[in-house]
């Protein structure tokens, strides 16, 4: 849908693809298959693309998150938001609280929903890292996933089998220790 609108609005494939790297739920795991396989750009252009865009939100999430969910925490729609972001963001980041620049790393590349690097900036803010290690583990982390989903999307359907299987076994992980969570 989103990519039938950028498509619709004669936004150049290479200018989509950098945008819907910069969009929190799309990141560049979906931004360089999309790029590539739906945009028609080279692997290359489009690896690149989403690389710059998942990395040009962070530096202003790093440093403006703090005053601004300050600022807009007077207003309760705004609190009970960010109050909800922190708390999400808390509760999936164990790894970065115990390993810190390199759990932060770890979370962002790990290519599934909520481990980016809008989370992992979020993140950071809320544990208190620095902005410059900050930036750097996400960065890492940015090239790792965008390493693991090139080796995907090259590897054609099997990668998308592959894909397919590992968020299937996590799923049911997930859901198995939240049916034992509820046992005890």
């Amino acid at each position: 849908m989103i990519v039938e609108f950028l498509q619709n609005a004669g936004i150049p494939p290479w200018l989509a693809t950098l945008l819907l790297a910069m969009m929190p739920i799309f990141e560049l795991r979906g931004a360089i298959p999309v790029g590539n396989q739906v945009l028609g750009l080279p692997l290359s252009q489009a690896v690149t693309l989403s690389v710059i865009g998942n990395m040009l939100p962070i530096v202003p999430i790093l440093l403006l998150l703090g005053p601004v969910s300050k600022g807009l925490s007077r207003w309760k729609p705004f609190r009970k938001f960010f109050e909800w972001l922190f708390a999400r963001t808390r509760s999936k980041s164990d790894v970065i609280r115990k390993y810190e620049l390199i759990g932060l790393m770890l979370f962002v590349s790990v290519p599934l929903p909520v481990t980016g690097a809008w989370t992992g900036a979020v993140a950071a803010f809320l544990f208190g890292i620095r902005f410059w290690p900050a930036l750097g583990a996400i960065f890492l982390g940015v090239l790792i996933a965008g390493t693991i989903i090139t080796t995907l999307v090259l590897m054609g359907i099997w990668g998308a089998i592959v894909a397919g299987l590992a968020l299937s076994f996590l799923a049911a992980g997930a859901l198995w220790r939240s049916v034992r969570s509820k046992k005890v």
